[in-house]
């Protein structure tokens, strides 16, 4: 599948950006390889494409894999929104348990739900806005 038509308007270097800013978003929440790998849709062990996403190589060449970025970023702006004062705070709330998924931490609901964990998270964060 051609990038193009899974990004719509997005260039090469737009999907390289992409990639290294969930890269630096992973690296500020401090999770694992096995989350970073899980939160985009790969197996757990998928150390390589975590690599080559690191030296800027195209992410989201799925759809999928398009969708979780755009939540993984929207996640980080409602973050910085709720916590404007706090990055410590912004920064660690996916690894600290949380009442409101069983005590799971955010990464860890999104492992064990796959892209329903990562919606949920998503809007347990819009609503926490409002």
């Amino acid at each position: 599948m051609d990038f193009v038509s899974v990004s719509g308007h997005m260039t090469e270097a737009d999907l390289s950006r992409l990639a290294r800013m969930v890269m630096t978003l992973f690296d500020h929440w401090q999770l694992s390889s096995e989350d970073r790998a899980s939160l985009l849709g790969l197996g757990a062990v998928n150390r390589a494409a975590l690599a080559r996403y690191r030296k800027s190589a195209w992410i989201c060449t799925t759809r999928d894999q398009y969708e979780r970025v755009g939540h993984l970023l929207a996640i980080h702006a409602s973050l910085r929104v709720l916590f404007p004062h706090d990055r410590d705070m912004a920064y660690s709330w996916m690894k600290l348990p949380n009442c409101a998924f069983n005590d799971m931490t955010p990464a860890e609901m999104i492992r064990a739900y796959g892209f329903t964990g990562l919606l949920m998270v998503r809007t347990y964060l819009e609503r926490a806005q409002r």
